[in-house]
């Protein structure tokens, strides 16, 4: 199967994968049931389509390049889309159950995918594929075809998203229940003063926001540890080790740590969605599987209002009419 106007073959690529997956042309024909010398021409073959070296060679071994490692990134992401492509075809061609994929943020492993995964499977009997990343990698997943549905975060492109709104939230700073916040309605920037603090990475917005706020109020944060991925901060914060600030939306996810939340000053407000491609045709396992992530937001959806684009309820507006 040819891929490219250059000649690049599909098979080129799996033999390539294998041999780096297993560290020898040997070991890689043998799991790939075919000869030593066929593996090494189908290597051979990739390199000459691609103009690159991939491997150095030596007497009785070929050693991967940095090329071919970083080459391999990319192979895999492609054979793992079209072992996707096959599975689904075949599932169509049988009229076999589906197999839905989901991009989250990993920190809605903890309570809300659970709950998806259990709607879609008494209902459809499909199974799910997670798929973590931040709120950016979601979008790729799902542009990119790896994902069908992602929980993200507004603002979105409209030109290639579509989304159902699922909740909103500000934020709130969790905290162990023995704390002294525990005794507040409401946590302040002077407040924090000599608290250490379990601080997001400061790429994020939302460290920018909250550290303004602390500084404005001449308070210099104590920071105990930096985390680049929301779910991190609960181990510290359970074992007394500081504070952190998040939203309403993510601190639910931490309801088996049992941690106390209270609300922040100053504070932002974050838009939830569902979202999915724009001009994605819905299967019927598709639409049970957005119903499933709208219905686990649900508690958090009645707990305030949401203020979305008059264009992003269009598909709820659809489903109730």
């Amino acid at each position: 199967m040819e891929l490219l106007q250059s000649g690049l073959k599909l098979r080129q690529l799996q033999v390539f994968r294998q041999v780096l997956r297993t560290g020898s042309t040997r070991q890689a024909a043998a799991a790939l049931g075919i000869s030593q010398p066929a593996v090494s021409q189908h290597v051979k073959q990739l390199e000459a389509a691609l103009g690159i070296a991939l491997f150095e060679r030596s007497t009785n071994r070929i050693i991967p390049s940095r090329k071919a490692w970083e080459l391999l990134r990319n192979v895999e992401l492609a054979l793992t889309s079209m072992d996707r492509l096959e599975a689904s075809i075949y599932a169509i061609k049988n009229d076999e159950k589906q197999r839905i994929a989901i991009a989250a943020p990993a920190v809605f492993g903890f309570v809300t995918l659970p709950k998806v995964v259990a709607t879609i499977r008494s209902k459809t009997a499909s199974s799910v594929r997670s798929i973590s990343g931040n709120y950016e990698q979601v979008g790729e997943h799902i542009l990119s075809g790896r994902a069908d549905l992602g929980i993200s975060r507004l603002p979105l492109d409209p030109r290639l998203f579509e989304w159902a709104p699922i909740g909103s939230a500000r934020n709130v700073c969790i905290f162990h229940p023995k704390h002294r916040f525990s005794k507040k309605s409401c946590v302040e920037a002077h407040d924090l003063e000599g608290e250490q603090i379990v601080d997001i990475d400061p790429q994020f917005a939302s460290h920018q926001m909250n550290f303004n706020a602390l500084r404005f109020a001449g308070v210099e944060p104590d920071i105990l540890v930096e985390y680049d991925c929301n779910g991190y901060e609960v181990g510290f914060v359970s074992a007394g080790l500081g504070v952190s600030i998040t939203n309403e939306i993510i601190a639910r996810e931490y309801a088996a740590f049992e941690l106390e939340a209270k609300p922040v000053e100053p504070s932002a407000l974050y838009h939830y969605v569902a979202v999915w491609q724009k001009g994605r045709v819905f299967s019927n396992v598709l639409e049970v599987s957005l119903e499933a992530i709208l219905s686990a937001f649900q508690p958090a959806a009645e707990s305030g209002p949401t203020v979305l684009p008059i264009h992003a309820t269009a598909r709820a507006a659809d489903r109730s009419s």
